[in-house]
């Protein structure tokens, strides 16, 4: 994929060195707050804190400096192993180059239809964050959350897909970006609110029929934006394939059948590896809103 000399997007957030033991610290504070005020021996113990920290202040004594790391601890080497290092920053690059790849595609394509274009934010983070969708961690995988309109995703996701996985390639990393921003179309559309009330009075099975018809329509919009990049001359050859391989390799069957050795259908939530294959395939080759309404095939 042609990306070093495109533009960048300014819609990163880089969570990656975030946290740190003093808001670690606050964090733990507001988590138990509510379970000292249910009780009257909690109660009085959070005031005497309350007093206590104030206290400290006014002596000109900073408690949540005294919390943080002295040099040569392990809290210390543990903050600096968090630290993002130079080899992340061209995979940096990298995401933000496709972000701003996907904010042209939809903003043409939503002009189009006469709307506006809302752009994502997506957070870069390690190991674990909190979003507006809850706490959620690296194993997960990149995920987008409807509550604050924004993309999570750790970058050592993309090491999984290599070793792990078989997708390996700069255009099966963009395919990833291109479905979460498939998701927040779907918001952008209304889609993603009717899909969430409908599933409310449904089996499990049958919810997961409904969930399966939204992934794929995700990944039929990432086709969208695979075709506005070959339109835009972005696409090398043995990219498509790289983006279709990556689709395979996350189908439901697939990765069922890797950690269970069993499939069961009525299990599947994003579709079969051939599934996913076709629907970025139609994307791809139709390149319209349209063309990509799962819910009626």
């Amino acid at each position: 994929m042609r990306w070093k000399d495109g533009r960048q997007s300014n819609n990163i957030e880089d969570m990656r060195s975030a946290a740190g033991p003093a808001m670690g610290g606050i964090s733990i504070l507001f988590r138990i707050i509510p379970f000292l005020l249910g009780s009257k021996m909690g109660r009085v113990l959070l005031v005497v804190g309350v007093i206590g920290y104030f206290g400290a202040r006014m002596l000109g004594i900073d408690l949540l400096q005294l919390a943080s790391p002295t040099p040569g601890s392990g809290a210390e080497t543990q903050n600096a192993a968090n630290q993002p290092n130079a080899q992340d920053q061209e995979l940096v690059s990298f995401v933000s180059v496709v972000l701003a790849s996907t904010e042209d595609t939809w903003k043409l394509m939503f002009n189009n239809m006469g709307a506006n274009y809302e752009e994502p934010v997506l957070v870069l983070f390690r190991n674990s964050v909190n979003s507006a969708c809850g706490y959620a961690q690296a194993a997960m995988g990149p995920f987008y959350c409807p509550g604050d309109h924004k993309l999570y995703i750790d970058l050592s996701f993309y090491e999984d897909m290599k070793n792990k996985l078989g997708a390996p390639g700069d255009f099966a990393q963009a395919y990833v970006i291109a479905h979460e921003v498939g998701h927040h179309v779907q918001t952008l559309l209304g889609i993603s609110e009717k899909i969430n009330q409908a599933q409310q009075n449904l089996s499990e099975v049958e919810a997961n029929r409904i969930s399966v018809k939204f992934e794929l329509q995700a990944d039929c919009f990432a086709g969208i934006w695979g075709r506005h990049t070959e339109q835009k001359a972005l696409i090398e050859s043995g990219d498509l394939e790289e983006a279709l391989n990556a689709a395979a390799a996350i189908g439901d069957d697939k990765l069922q059948q890797q950690s269970r050795g069993v499939v069961r259908p009525e299990n599947f939530t994003h579709g079969t590896s051939r599934q996913r294959v076709e629907w970025f395939k139609r994307g791809f080759e139709k390149g319209r809103i349209e063309d990509c309404n799962t819910f009626e095939q």
